[in-house]
């Protein structure tokens, strides 16, 4: 695990692969039904979490044997001490990787450097999007172990209200962060309610534009309700409360948007999805929903389409239900990701 490492991602996926028993090193203790191993990390500061976090596992050496150690990210420190430990104990390693852009200036600063090089040898690279692939191979990465394998979703979780809701509601369910667009999606509902008075956008989630959203909420009480954070059956259930998903994310210097889980989610809900066209959340998001310019009237003239036309997004979202049932449900794709562990093991033992 990495310090800040969400529940129900990848530790999640990993759970859910047959006749495999799962061992979790590291803290807090995480929801998923796996065996725990609670060991501290040393970190030098908590300004960064997951991939970026400066933070390693203390007392790595003692952990039970197992026949794979994989962790998270190429330039991960964890991932650097995994390298470590298979060269002292053997067994398989693998890497699961989000990341889409070779040129992110972290690969160039060490420590993540000295990490990224002590990644090259892994047995395998579970990348969770065919743009992860890419950047792997760009790195120089061999190709042969480079495995892609899309995340799954709980559609039994995360499915449609029993009636479309008829409602012109907007849900914008993410990190209250710039580089989510937060302030983009406010700026144009402001423009959506002045075409449709009745609109409505229900936020959810925490972070540093968090006065900013309650601000609006409370200037506009009808139109922005502010729910706070939620965990996964609450976002389920506001899901079931709208009729449109909208996001706009923004790339920084060190990420870009790599698929977004809350859009298939959304999508499983019955939602039609109106984002920003940037990253590879293209692999998330197909036609008909709409990936925008970043740009507050076209993210307002694409809600205003789907808003304002109930026939229109019931069938997106049909369409989206369908879409990630063959696509991106969770037993499946659990199962995809076992199939590429054996894949590796067998090429490594070639």
């Amino acid at each position: 695990m990495l310090p800040g490492q969400r529940a129900y991602r990848e530790l999640h996926w990993l759970s859910l692969m047959e006749d495999v028993e799962v061992v979790s090193v590291g803290t807090p203790r995480p929801p998923e039904r796996v065996r725990f191993v609670e060991r501290p990390y040393r970190r030098l500061t908590r300004r960064f979490t997951e991939a970026a976090a400066l933070a390693w596992i203390r007392e790595l050496d003692s952990i039970p044997m197992t026949d794979w150690v994989v962790t998270l990210e190429l330039c991960s420190l964890v991932t650097g001490q995994a390298e470590r430990l298979i060269r002292r104990r053997g067994g398989w390693r693998a890497v699961m990787v989000w990341g889409n852009d070779a040129r992110n200036p972290l690969y160039r600063l060490p420590p993540y450097r000295q990490a990224l090089e002590r990644s090259r040898g892994a047995d395998l690279f579970l990348c969770l999007v065919h743009a992860a692939r890419n950047h792997c191979i760009a790195l120089g990465l061999p190709e042969e172990r480079c495995m892609v394998v899309h995340p799954g979703i709980d559609t039994d979780l995360f499915h449609p209200p029993d009636r479309p809701v008829t409602e012109p509601v907007a849900a914008f369910v993410s990190p209250l962060a710039s580089n989510k667009g937060l302030d983009r999606v406010l700026e144009a509902f402001r423009l959506v309610t002045a075409r449709i008075p009745e609109a409505r956008l229900l936020v959810a989630g925490r972070g540093p534009l968090e006065p900013e959203v309650r601000r609006e909420a409370e200037r506009r009480p009808g139109a922005v309700t502010y729910l706070g954070p939620l965990h996964r059956e609450g976002v389920a259930a506001t899901f079931r409360q709208a009729a449109v998903f909208v996001t706009a994310p923004r790339p920084t210097r060190v990420w870009n948007e790599q698929f977004g889980l809350a859009y298939v989610e959304a999508m499983a809900s019955g939602l039609a999805v109106v984002t920003t066209a940037t990253g590879s959340n293209h692999e998330a998001v197909p036609d008909p929903n709409l990936r925008l310019p970043d740009d507050a009237e076209a993210l307002a003239e694409g809600l205003i389409g789907f808003l304002g036309d109930p026939e229109r997004r019931v069938a997106v979202g049909w369409g989206n239900r369908d879409y990630v049932i063959e696509h991106h449900e969770v037993h499946r794709q659990s199962a995809l990701m076992r199939e590429a562990f054996e894949r590796a093991a067998a090429l490594s033992e070639r």
